[in-house]
C-alpha cells in the first residue's frame, strides 16, 4: 500500500508517517523510483504495535526502543497490551460512573460524598517517574512523593487553575508580565511537592515540549500550551539566577 492509502485506512496524516520514517521508528519496505514509500503487511503490523503502544502513553522513543529490542516478541507484546488496555479500560469505566453520578448530583437525583466524586482517578503510577529520577536523583524524586501524598484536594484543583489561566494568556509573549506571573505560581507550587532549582524547573519545561506524552497531558488545557510553558518557565529561570 502506498503512504496515502495508508493514512486513509487508518485515519492518520501521511506527515505522521513520514515522520515515522525519519525517526526510524516505521520505514516502508519498498520505495519506487519515483519515491513513493510501499508499505507491505509486515510494515502494517509494526504499525498496529505503534499505535497501542501510543494509546497507552508510551513516548515515541520508548515504543523504538521496545521495537528495535533484539528480544521483542510480537505475540508476547500483544498480550501485554490487551492487558494493559483491559486495566486502562476499567478505570474509564469507573470515571464514567463518577461522571454520571456527578451529573445526578448536580440535579439532585443522588447525593455524593467528596471521595464519591473523585472515584476512578488513580495517580498512584506515575508515568514521569523514572525520567525525573534520572534528571534530579531518587532522593528529589522521594521527597517530592512523600509531599504528594499529603496533597490536599484543593492543591490538585490549584494544578488544574493555574493550567486553565496559562492557558487563557498562551496567546501572549511569553516574557509577558502576566504570562511571568502565570509561571511564578506555577514554580511555587511546585515547591510545594519538590525542591526545584531554577535550572531544574528550565529542564522541567523542556520536557513538557520533548516528551508526548507531557504534552498531550498539557495541551488538553489549550492547543500549544505546553511549549508556551516551556519558554515562559525558561525566562523565568533565568530571571532567577
Amino acid at each position: 500500500m502506498k503512504v496515502k492509502e495508508v493514512a486513509d485506512l487508518i485515519g492518520i496524516s501521511v506527515r505522521t508517517l513520514h515522520y515515522y520514517d525519519e525517526i526510524g521508528l516505521l520505514s516502508p519496505d519498498k520505495t519506487t523510483e519515483a519515491g513513493y514509500r510501499i508499505y507491505s503487511e509486515k510494515n502494517l503490523e509494526t504499525l498496529q504495535q505503534i499505535l497501542f503502544f501510543k494509546e497507552l502513553g508510551f513516548s515515541l522513543k520508548k515504543i523504538k526502543e521496545i521495537l528495535d529490542s533484539p528480544t521483542f516478541e510480537r505475540q508476547e507484546a500483544l498480550k501485554l497490551q490487551h492487558k494493559m488496555l483491559l486495566e486502562k479500560r476499567s478505570r474509564l469505566d469507573k470515571m464514567i460512573q463518577t461522571i454520571e453520578k456527578t451529573i445526578k448530583h448536580g440535579k439532585g437525583e443522588i447525593q455524593m460524598s467528596i471521595k464519591d466524586k473523585f472515584e476512578g482517578f488513580d495517580f498512584s503510577k506515575n508515568p514521569y517517574e523514572e525520567e525525573a529520577r534520572k534528571r534530579w536523583g531518587d532522593k528529589a524524586v522521594d521527597e517530592a512523593n512523600e509531599k504528594a501524598k499529603n496533597m490536599t484536594l484543593t492543591d490538585q484543583e490549584r494544578f488544574n487553575e493555574i493550567f486553565c489561566k496559562l492557558a487563557s494568556l498562551r496567546h501572549l509573549s511569553p516574557a509577558s508580565k502576566e504570562a511571568q506571573e502565570g509561571i511564578k505560581e506555577w514554580y511555587q507550587l511546585l515547591n510545594k511537592m519538590g525542591n526545584y532549582s531554577p535550572e531544574a524547573f528550565k529542564g522541567l519545561g523542556q520536557m513538557y515540549v520533548d516528551d508526548e506524552r507531557f504534552t498531550r497531558n498539557i495541551d488538553k488545557f489549550g492547543d500549544g500550551l505546553a511549549l508556551f510553558m516551556r519558554d515562559a518557565m525558561e525566562i523565568y529561570a533565568d530571571t532567577q539566577k
